[in-house]
């Protein structure tokens, strides 16, 4: 029995690694070329595997050479795969990844296939969690018994927040969708009717409004990066795993943010990610400073226990 169900995109990857992005007409000389599974709600399953969470995936595949693969590569992980549709008037989604060297930092090229047709199987589910691609399989259990978490870094199509219990967007998109900057993004999506809200800042860790709280920060973790390519989708697995395992949503989030930094040491965006004895193991050697209030601070909801 499954405790998470991951709903979205599942794509496969051909990942090349080069010195720096080309200019147009410009022909380059790869350092490596892979492939790899992607795709945001995928990911996020493939990390909450990781770290020992019963964990399946919700979404489209084509009946392609690349559905296969992305839905093996799922199935070595120990993700359950049964909610899995596989299309054959669809194509698998695939992406063209070019890593800078230089930077550690992407360009991403890819198709994406249709989000799961009709509701999402979450009998016995504790969490459903969904990338933008998931969201329109989820939404109608906002509200639900079943706790509902969505991945925000990209626009959502028909987005509302009333009644969901984990929203996570980059403070960058959480800014843009409520029209103000800073903790008060946070403030604002809470007033919007979302439960729990967290805003990822990359190597800068996140900002997180639990419920009856404040906004605090969560600092980030410096490793050796070798590529970015998934991190944010390994947080959002990562943070759901640690909220499954009974960790607060600030403790979770110092959580997420130690297994994205350990996952970007790997090119691609899955094969670096941590299980939990290595998370727990880097975690301890990075004991964590007191939470601090976020600048300016926030006031708690009086309203929301």
């Amino acid at each position: 029995m499954v405790e998470v169900v991951c709903v979205g995109a599942t794509n496969w990857d051909t990942i090349a690694v080069v010195d720096r992005l080309p200019r147009d007409d410009e022909r380059m000389q790869a350092e490596t070329v892979l492939q790899a599974g992607g795709g945001p709600a995928a990911t996020a399953a493939v990390a909450l595997a990781r770290l020992g969470v019963p964990v399946g995936f919700a979404g489209v595949v084509g009946a392609d050479d690349a559905g296969r693969l992305a839905v093996e590569s799922l199935e070595r992980e120990g993700v359950d795969v049964s909610r899995v549709q596989v299309r054959r008037d669809v194509a698998t989604g695939q992406s063209l990844v070019l890593v800078c060297r230089q930077t550690s930092g992407r360009a991403i090229v890819t198709t994406s296939p249709p989000p799961p047709d009709g509701p999402v199987d979450v009998a016995g589910v504790r969490w459903a969690h969904a990338d933008h691609s998931g969201w329109a399989a989820v939404r109608d259990l906002v509200g639900g018994p079943v706790r509902t978490s969505l991945d925000g870094g990209n626009p959502v199509p028909g987005l509302r927040l009333s009644g969901l219990d984990l929203y996570a967007p980059t403070q960058e998109r959480l800014e843009q969708v409520c029209g103000v900057t800073g903790p008060e993004a946070l403030v604002a999506a809470r007033a919007a009717g979302a439960r729990e809200v967290v805003a990822t800042r990359g190597a800068a860790g996140a900002l997180v409004l639990a419920a009856g709280a404040a906004v605090t920060e969560v600092p980030g973790f410096a490793v050796e990066v070798t590529s970015t390519l998934g991190a944010g989708d390994v947080f959002h697995g990562a943070l759901l795993a640690g909220l499954v395992t009974g960790h607060d949503l600030a403790a979770a989030t110092r959580r997420a943010a130690a297994c994205a930094a350990l996952s970007c040491r790997g090119v691609d965006g899955r094969s670096a990610i941590p299980d939990a004895a290595e998370l727990d193991a880097f975690l301890a050697a990075h004991p964590a400073s007191p939470a601090s209030p976020a600048t300016p601070s926030c006031p708690a909801d009086p309203t929301r226990g």
